[in-house]
């Protein structure tokens, strides 16, 4: 009887794909590396090389650094509550009430729409004469016209879209959570919250890392909600990273500026979504 070898594909099979890679992804992003460190407009053939120049203008550029903290408010503002609300119907729609399958359907529904159809649909409602002041009457407020409101009204729609994309994550790790554990221990006296702390949660941790690098790596690339519904406005009340960059690259001309902020952008999401998978994968070890 012959046994068949296995045999390993030679590595050269990949080299098609990597070249592909090489050309749509690898080149653009070193030729826009390159640009971050010149004050070409987009435009014009002839630019000059003004080495860290542009990095060095953020630190004096107000507006930048107003942008930062707008989203690193916004990324962690998005985390905390759409996880926390996605935790919740998780549990909710986790139980056996009867129309669980229905609100599953309905609370997922608003993920697979397009983010700019949702932020146009808010920002009717929010509006001045809109849905959500009718029925506050005299409590009526300028959600998007007022500085000190409209950076959360920004975040409030935010996660009324993405919670259910949170809800459906968590819902996957709380139907992996054997229920003979459950009831085991049930029958040792732990009530429902000593069963969701001392059961649930440790074996949630897979699910909890996911929805976290999700939220966390979206609420810092935001655009398309911020842009929709205030433009950045008002002011710059609302600017983030993303919004910047579209407006000094494609408003005001600004390529070399607006690709220096897309590299710092790129560093902050690497930056960030490193640092918290090494801390949750480390999390995950000590609970499992």
């Amino acid at each position: 009887m012959t046994t068949r070898r296995r045999t390993t594909p030679p590595w050269w099979f990949t080299l098609p794909a990597l070249l592909l890679f090489a050309f749509v992804v690898l080149v653009p992003s070193a030729r826009g590396v390159y640009y971050a460190f010149t004050d070409w407009d987009g435009l014009d053939p002839h630019f000059s090389f003004v080495g860290l120049g542009n990095f060095t203008d953020m630190l004096d550029d107000a507006d930048a650094l107003a942008a930062i903290r707008h989203t690193l408010l916004i990324a962690a503002a998005v985390t905390v509550v759409q996880n926390a609300l996605g935790l919740l119907l998780a549990l909710g729609v986790n139980s056996a009430i009867k129309t669980r399958h229905l609100l599953r359907v309905l609370l997922f529904a608003p993920a697979v729409i397009t983010p700019i159809v949702t932020a146009y649909l808010w920002r009717n409602l929010l509006g001045p004469d809109g849905a959500v002041n009718t029925v506050l009457g005299a409590r009526a407020q300028d959600w998007l016209g007022d500085p000190d409101l409209a950076l959360w009204s920004v975040v409030g729609v935010t996660v009324w879209q993405y919670a259910g994309y949170s809800m459906v994550i968590f819902l996957a790790g709380l139907q992996s959570v054997p229920q003979e554990i459950h009831e085991a221990a049930s029958i040792d006296g732990a009530g429902p919250l000593r069963r969701f702390w001392s059961v649930t949660r440790p074996l949630l941790a897979p699910a909890l890392t996911v929805n976290l690098m999700l939220s966390v790596i979206g609420g810092i690339k935001l655009f398309d909600q911020v842009y929709a519904l205030t433009g950045g406005g008002p002011g710059h009340a609302t600017d983030t990273i993303s919004t910047l960059i579209y407006k000094d690259a494609f408003t005001l001309g600004e390529f070399g500026y607006g690709i220096a902020l897309a590299v710092v952008l790129t560093a902050v999401v690497a930056t960030v979504s490193t640092g918290q998978y090494t801390l949750l994968a480390r999390g995950e070890r000590a609970a499992s």
